[in-house]
């Protein structure tokens, strides 16, 4: 995944993600794949209390990788709220927005926390660095004022929805199991998601950040760094 460092490919790659996510959103499949996780639990249901056995290395790590990215972005994305939230939490305007954004990230490691469990994945040891600097981005964009919050939020979800594009093509090519069918769904419904904060973002002047392309590009290429950590530590 690479993160555009001009502004016309970043605009054209946003524009392509959610031209994407209207199509994709069409699925019913995915709208609600989350609640298995968050509504009643079935313990008899083979899609969320079991886990693939008799998986190649290869085909485990690629499982154990997407699971273990994903519940780091999502401790990150809670910890970047968080940070925002302290700076912003009283605006009138954007306040309740990213209130409404960090509540779904809070759904969304509730999941991801269940996912590890159901299929034994450690999580990374960079949890506590996720954290810090979590809080740490999303505090500092915020004293920058609205717009730079909501540039952080706009740089972040364009590079998370690639993330979770490329990762439902890997996932494609896993054996098929239960719980491999209902993870993809997941990983879609978070994806669309996170591209509505995107959105969100966007319809918030985050364009209008003093030095947005740079303020992107450092973000974006954090992002980037994090998640090839995240695969290995």
């Amino acid at each position: 995944m690479i993160l555009a460092t001009n502004g016309s490919s970043r605009c054209f790659k946003r524009v392509s993600l959610v031209a994407s996510r209207s199509v994709r959103t069409q699925r019913p499949s995915s709208s609600s794949a989350s609640s298995a996780y968050t509504g009643s639990f079935d313990r008899n249901d083979p899609s969320t209390s079991t886990s693939p056995v008799g998986y190649t290395p290869d085909q485990r790590n690629i499982l154990d990788i997407a699971l273990r990215v994903d519940q780091a972005g999502e401790v990150a994305a809670n910890w970047i709220y968080k940070g925002q939230m302290a700076v912003l939490g009283r605006d009138a305007v954007v306040g309740p927005l990213i209130q409404e954004m960090w509540d779904q990230e809070k759904k969304h490691l509730v999941v991801m926390d269940r996912l590890l469990a159901q299929h034994r994945v450690r999580p990374t040891l960079l949890t506590g660095i996720a954290q810090a600097a979590g809080f740490g981005v999303g505090a500092v964009t915020a004293l920058m004022g609205k717009e730079a919050a909501m540039a952080c939020t706009e740089a972040v979800e364009t590079v998370i929805g690639e993330h979770y594009d490329a990762q439902l093509k890997e996932l494609d090519t896993l054996p098929s199991h239960p719980s491999i069918s209902l993870l993809k769904n997941v990983v879609r419904e978070l994806r669309d998601d996170e591209l509505e904060h995107l959105d969100i973002a966007v319809a918030n002047f985050s364009q209008r950040a003093p030095a947005h392309a740079l303020l992107s590009t450092v973000i974006g290429g954090g992002c980037l760094v994090a998640i090839e950590l995240c695969k290995r530590i």
